[in-house]
């Protein structure tokens, strides 16, 4: 279903309209689904000021980055010129990145170890800004993701609590390329249900109509809002 937003949404440089069949595809996936709105982070890593600045002037509001550097390099001036923008990390999130981190971020999706929540509760403490918090779940136990397995999300959510004070909003995850995501967004919905957490983060490009069937309440999309980035 995804595929045809970014068959419908115009040429890859213009945003607008394709964010508005984006919005679209969200809005029938919700209706289909009997669901209120859902959050759309439109990823903009990899994207300049300008591009962003294009989704901005369409309305959106809600941006998601991989990396902490690259978020430094573009957001600050953006949020100079732009009031009521919120900024996602949606990416790995090293431990002695955690101070920057909660300093530019409004939420952190990518919580996925002790010495990380460790650290995000000092800089929480310290700064006095409490930026919302993700657990990441690596649904698939991929070697080369980042996240906590399944069998072992009970215990870390509970001791991001009990040991580190830490309140968990929501949880995160990113289904294997070559599998059907929906078992994965399945599983990721009943591991936030049994721990009382309220908040989803599931669902990209070409996913994320499967994921609000699933109860999704935010997802991530780039690349049908921005177009295919280039290659480093």
């Amino acid at each position: 279903m995804a595929e045809s937003v970014q068959a419908s949404g115009a040429k890859p440089h213009d945003i607008a309209s394709a964010l508005a069949a984006v919005r679209a595809e969200i809005a029938r996936a919700c209706r289909e689904a009997n669901r209120d709105s859902v959050t759309l982070i439109a990823v903009s890593k990899t994207f300049g000021a300008d591009a962003i600045a294009e989704a901005i002037a369409a309305g959106q509001r809600v941006f998601g980055e991989n990396r902490v550097q690259e978020a430094k390099a573009k957001w600050p001036a953006l949020r100079e010129v732009h009031a009521g923008l919120d900024l996602h990390l949606i990416g790995p999130l090293q431990s002695n990145k955690a101070k920057e981190a909660v300093a530019l971020f409004d939420a952190i999706h990518s919580v996925d170890r002790p010495s990380l929540c460790e650290a995000l509760a000092k800089e929480i403490g310290r700064q006095g800004r409490a930026p919302q918090l993700f657990v990441e779940i690596n649904t698939g136990a991929e070697s080369q993701k980042a996240g906590i397995l399944p069998e072992d999300a009970d215990d870390f959510l509970r001791g991001c609590r009990d040991r580190y004070g830490l309140t968990i909003s929501g949880l995160m995850c990113i289904p294997p390329f070559d599998e059907a995501p929906a078992p994965h967004f399945a599983l990721t919905a009943k591991i936030a249900a049994r721990n009382g957490v309220k908040l989803l983060s599931m669902g990209m490009s070409a996913d994320f109509p499967a994921a609000i069937q699933f109860g999704a309440t935010h997802v991530r999309v780039g690349s049908a809002i921005f177009g295919v980035r280039s290659k480093p």
